[in-house]
This record gives C-alpha cells, structure tokens and sequence, in this order.
C-alpha cells in the first residue's frame, strides 16, 4: 500500500470516525429515527469504500506478490485468506 493510498483511507477513516460521534449524539438528543438512519446509512457506504479501496491494495500487492512469486503454498494461502474473508460476510 502507498502512502497515498494508505493516507486517504486514514483520513476517509477519520470521517466516518466523526460521523459516528455524531450519531452517537443524535441518539443522545432523541432525534428523529430517519436522520439517525440516513447517517447511518452514509457511515455504511463510506466503510464499503474503504473496506474495497483495502481489498484492491490487498491484491494488487500481496496476491500479485504471491503469484508473481510462484510458491503454490504462498498462492494458496492468500487464496484462503479471500475465500474466508468472503464466508464471513455471507454469513
């Protein structure tokens, strides 16, 4: 990962670090269910982009790594590591 790429994904992080504070305070206030649902929402979506911008780095770098390496085990163990990955969010 680069420092570029890792720098936007710490300050895309610390955005939706503050939205979630934020969210926190709308509950505490009692506001309105719908608002407190769309921010949610928005938190949400802004993980999913976080969470595939990693994914794209993770094999770009370390699976390209491993398959331009040619150890099978190595291949096959960031090939596990996806098709866990993915379980777990089927689940």
């Amino acid at each position: 990962m680069t420092a570029k790429n890792s720098e936007k994904k710490i300050n895309r992080l610390k955005r939706i670090e503050g939205q979630v504070r934020g969210i926190a305070r709308m509950v505490e206030e009692d506001r309105y269910c719908i608002d407190i649902l769309h921010q949610i929402q928005a938190v949400r979506a802004a993980l999913t982009k976080v969470e595939s911008a990693v994914l794209k780095d993770h094999a770009a770098c370390c699976v390209a790594e491993a398959i331009a390496s040619g150890d099978e085990a190595e291949q096959r163990e960031k090939f596990t590591e996806l098709v866990d990955l993915f379980e777990k969010v089927q689940r």
